[in-house]
């Protein structure tokens, strides 16, 4: 009869307990990691270079004057982006006033509210996540037959702009928002509910406080993703070099993004270097947004 003390001497006389694998197994997982660091490595020297060969190029047309003039088609050296700089912030502005309340709605009554077994809300689930990941242009072209054009007929507008960038970046909202909801312990709302509170009292007060740092987080990372598309813009019209600024909803506008495009078709180089100047610009304002949604994930986000 086996002992205690036997067994562990077996045990120990052991020399593999779980069996090595083969040789062959072992280098074929060498090879594939050795694949993906060198994946990496080229992806990253090849952003290096392009972000150094954009500085360099930019670095010397970089001034007030360039966020303080208004856009030229003939003199390069006057030229500025002055339009395009504040069409970018009322583009985002008015694309957040749509996203944010249709969007984290939409996850709410998704998260909270919805029935699971119900055929119409797995089709919208599904079809939410299928337009996460649709080109832009198509957007670009939604908002030219519906929006610009056909039933609404807002026109080349800055609020056209808006609702085009706001449907591309409405699923990601959408999706980032749930995953945020989905995050607060179920022992929260269920608490809640133990001492009285009704279903929207416990939304209100208990699940969106707790996940207010994700929808956050989400909703500036998807108007990082927006400000920086060109093609739905081209698509719907966006105006190209204009020398006024947006005075309404209604008005024309351009963005950033679409003076890139007009200075890169110059073959000056004076319009070239301003259009990685522009580059510059415009990733200032994406690392801004990115680290304030940095800062606040790391401030409001809780530790269940």
């Amino acid at each position: 009869m086996s002992t205690p003390a036997k067994m562990a001497e077996r045990a120990m006389a052991q020399t593999t307990v779980i069996p090595r694998r083969p040789r062959r197994d072992r280098q074929k997982e060498r090879a594939f990691s050795g694949l993906m660091y060198a994946a990496v490595a080229i992806a990253m020297i090849s952003l290096v270079v392009l972000l150094a060969q954009i500085a360099i190029d930019g670095s010397g047309s970089l001034s007030w004057n360039l966020l303080t003039n208004f856009p030229s088609k003939i003199n390069p050296a006057s030229s500025g982006v002055k339009s395009a700089l504040y069409g970018t912030v009322y583009l985002m502005i008015l694309t957040a006033v749509f996203v944010i309340p249709v969007g984290v709605a939409t996850a709410i009554y998704l998260e909270e509210y919805a029935d699971r077994t119900n055929w119409f809300n797995r089709v919208v689930e599904v079809n939410i996540q299928n337009l996460a990941s649709v080109p832009s242009v198509v957007y670009g072209l939604l908002g030219l037959a519906f929006i610009v054009r056909g039933p609404l007929s807002l026109g080349r507008t800055l609020l056209a702009g808006a609702i085009t960038l706001g449907l591309l970046v409405l699923p990601v909202v959408i999706i980032v928002a749930r995953e945020a909801i989905r995050a607060v312990p179920s022992s929260i709302r269920d608490g809640a509910l133990a001492l009285g509170a009704t279903k929207w009292q416990t939304v209100w007060k208990q699940v969106l406080p707790g996940s207010v740092a994700g929808i956050a987080t989400g909703v500036i990372l998807a108007l990082s993703r927006a400000i920086g598309e060109t093609a739905p813009l081209i698509v719907i019209g966006a105006a190209v070099s204009p020398r006024f600024l947006p005075d309404g909803i209604n008005s024309e506008f351009t963005a950033l993004p679409i003076q890139i495009f007009a200075f890169s078709k110059d073959n000056d180089p004076q319009f070239l270097q301003l259009a990685s100047a522009t580059i510059i610009v415009l990733m200032v304002l994406l690392l801004v947004m990115n680290s304030v949604a940095i800062y606040l994930r790391n401030r409001f986000e809780q530790k269940w």
